[in-house]
């Protein structure tokens, strides 16, 4: 059953990764072809941007989030109890120790980042590490460093500068369409099949980052059930995460955490709740609770 879920999880990050590089290469066509007359240019920038972004936030993206999140790096003599958890279950994991950080926010949460193991971090707030108990923390920093053995970190990643990459194209656009871009010939000529094509790139520039977060979201669904599967490997107790998921489901939401890493952290830190569940940034507390109830009565 594990397995087929990992296979399911693999599947579905694949096709959430396809739509993200499509999503990029559509508003750069849609820059190109209303405000240069050629779709074509429009992705190669967009190719290019995408591939500096990558380089950049790859190249730096631990200490990035970490700042955003406003993270402080610790030693094991500042938080000895933590740093020897993480330290366990990196043991178990076989993945290189990675850095630890903690937030100072009473909100119970945690997040691990980074772009690969050898370059991983986890952190955790005040308030988790206030109201767990070892137990609990054990089944915390197994979901987080099963993040790191599965290289969703990396994907996490990908995906924010994917998303970042669209932001920013798409912002280039709205700032070419008010200052009064867009090919005057075609208003113009009153070409009408001309006219729908550029109202249709408009269309695609606005709603593209909408579209970027979605499956930014969708792609942090699918990796937490495999996370929550992967952490009862490594610690054997099903009930230490559960109880966990538990406390953090029933506490308040985090005071300053950056908007961009939600998806990042083991449960939303400003709680779910939207009128849909595309929006949401995790699958709900409930679901993933029951899947481990049910692994637990094995």
């Amino acid at each position: 059953m594990l397995y087929q879920q990992i296979a399911k999880n693999k599947r579905k990050t694949v096709l959430v990764m396809a739509g993200f590089v499509f999503l990029a290469g559509l508003i750069g066509a849609a820059i190109g072809y209303a405000f240069m007359g050629s779709a074509q240019t429009g992705i190669i920038i967009a190719v290019v941007v995408g591939i500096v972004y990558m380089f950049v936030i790859l190249g730096q993206s631990t200490d990035v989030v970490m700042s955003m999140n406003n993270a402080q790096e610790i030693t094991e003599q500042q938080a000895p109890e933590l740093w020897h958890i993480v330290e366990d279950m990196a043991m178990v994991g076989k993945v290189p120790m990675p850095r630890v950080f903690i937030i100072d926010d009473p909100s119970p949460n945690a997040f691990a980042t980074g772009p690969d193991p050898e370059h991983a971090a986890v952190a955790a707030t005040t308030g988790i590490l206030q109201r767990l108990n070892r137990e609990e923390l054990e089944g915390v920093m197994a979901h987080e460093v099963s993040h790191i053995r599965n290289y969703d970190i990396r994907l996490q990643t990908y995906a924010l500068a994917l998303a970042s990459v669209i932001s920013f194209l798409a912002n280039m656009g709205m700032n070419a369409i008010w200052w009064g871009g867009g090919r005057r010939d075609d208003r113009d000529n009153g070409n009408a099949g001309q006219v729908i094509m550029l109202l249709l790139s408009v269309l695609a520039i606005i709603l593209g980052p909408l579209a970027a977060s979605m499956a930014q979201m969708a792609l942090s669904r699918n990796r937490e059930y495999l996370a929550d599967a992967s952490a009862v490997e490594l610690t054997r107790n099903p009930q230490g995460l559960i109880n966990a998921l538990r406390k953090i489901s029933m506490s308040e939401p985090m005071q300053n955490a950056d908007p961009s890493s939600a998806s990042m952290y083991i449960a939303n830190p400003f709680k779910d709740g939207s009128w849909t569940h595309l929006f949401d940034t995790h699958p709900p507390i409930e679901k993933r609770i029951d899947r481990l109830d049910r692994k637990s009565t094995r």
